[in-house]
């Protein structure tokens, strides 16, 4: 069984900066694409990063483009999201998820998901 958990959220003021860490349990995740997503009230799921297996390849929304980074240390099971220059829009809860073979940026193509930490930025 895959278990994803997240941690670092909280309360920042607008252009701070936060780092988020997803710890992944089990055997699979030198193996797995891992992503960021990211809701807030009131709206849809939003893809907010991904990296491939090895690290190699990341992709990013484009709301983040050029603030958030991703990255991840695969002998210490773990993802993390940098998050550089937020603003209020960056609100909401953020969620890890990981999944088998390559790198993805849909929601509906990761296997398993983290209970989310949130994200609260002040203006």
């Amino acid at each position: 069984q895959v278990q994803l958990v997240e941690s670092g959220g909280g309360l920042v003021q607008a252009g701070g900066s936060l780092r988020l860490s997803c710890a992944v349990s089990g055997r699979l995740f030198s193996s797995s694409a891992m992503g960021w997503f990211r809701q807030a009230p009131g709206k849809e799921r939003e893809f907010v990063a991904a990296i491939s297996r090895t690290g190699s390849t990341t992709v990013y929304g484009d709301s983040v483009k050029g603030r958030f980074t991703i990255s991840r240390d695969n002998a210490k099971n773990t993802v993390y999201l940098q998050m550089n220059g937020l603003n209020p829009e960056d609100t909401a809860i953020y969620y890890c998820a990981s999944r088998v073979l390559g790198i993805a940026a849909t929601a509906n193509e990761y296997n398993y998901w983290g209970q989310g930490t949130q994200v609260t930025v002040s203006s």
